[in-house]
């Protein structure tokens, strides 16, 4: 069993449940040892990536309607949309594992802890969905995040600049408002799912600012300069204020960094 193969194959499964499964069995065989790496191997990309299931149906941003958090079905639709977050985090893990080689091999142990984490951020989810009556796929969601990572396909710097510290990292500032909201409705579950999911998402986007940093360093460039580069090269999305600086802070962005943001 060789681990970027294997995520390869777990990128495609259509089943979410199957999917999930599929990332625990593969972190549980390499922290065990029985799973290889081969770090060189450079494989052709399949057109069944990422596996989806039938549902939800996609749609744009823009369709994807807003609900009154205060009734049952307002906050199975945010639920939802969290679902579908974590969902589309597992497979941009398993796509930077399996699509970007020559790298070392504590980058790829980094993205299958992420996708593993990311699996339970999402089982968490979508069990709650269950105990309000409803399932993943029971209503629309759109496809951003995965958008950004089709446009970055062929470069891990912008990938890694542009998913994890862009598309991802908003969460850290998005989290903290959205948890006080479901608490002031009384889904205090909820908002136990969303500490938790914060928490981890902290040590995803600092895994992101290692391995940017890191590539910075070995190709001799300027990190902010180069972020605001490949920003404007591939239109990422301007981050939104107000900046969860301590949780940005604590992910491994530079004070600098966050001045630049602010400026931005």
């Amino acid at each position: 069993m060789e681990l970027r193969a294997q995520a390869l194959i777990c990128l495609a499964q259509t089943d979410f449940l199957q999917k999930t499964k599929f990332v625990n069995d593969l972190i549980s065989a390499w922290q065990s040892g029985n799973c290889n790496l081969d770090t060189k191997v450079l494989f052709r990309p399949p057109n069944n990536i990422p596996g989806k299931p039938t549902k939800p149906d996609l749609v744009s941003p823009k369709d994807v309607k807003r609900r009154n958090m205060r009734t049952l079905e307002g906050r199975a639709v945010m639920i939802h949309a969290l679902a579908h977050i974590e969902f589309n985090a597992i497979n941009l893990a398993l796509d930077v594992i399996w699509r970007f080689a020559n790298m070392p091999e504590q980058y790829y142990s980094d993205w299958l802890k992420v996708a593993a984490e990311e699996a339970y951020h999402f089982t968490l989810l979508n069990d709650h969905l269950i105990k309000m009556g409803y399932i993943y796929g029971d209503f629309p969601a759109h496809n951003s995040l995965w958008e950004m990572a089709a446009r970055t396909a062929d470069d891990i710097l912008a990938r890694i600049a542009l998913v994890p510290r862009t598309m991802e990292a908003r969460g850290l500032d998005a989290s903290p408002p959205l948890r006080s909201k479901v608490a002031q409705v009384g889904d205090m579950e909820a908002a136990g799912i969303l500490d938790i999911i914060l928490r981890d998402e902290i040590g995803h986007v600092s895994i992101g600012n290692h391995w940017f940093n890191w590539l910075c360093k070995t190709r001799n460039l300027d990190p902010i300069n180069t972020y605001a580069e490949l920003a404007q090269q591939y239109e990422a999305p301007t981050p939104r204020k107000p900046f969860n600086h301590q949780a940005r802070l604590a992910a491994g962005f530079t004070e600098q960094e966050l001045v630049w943001l602010e400026n931005a």
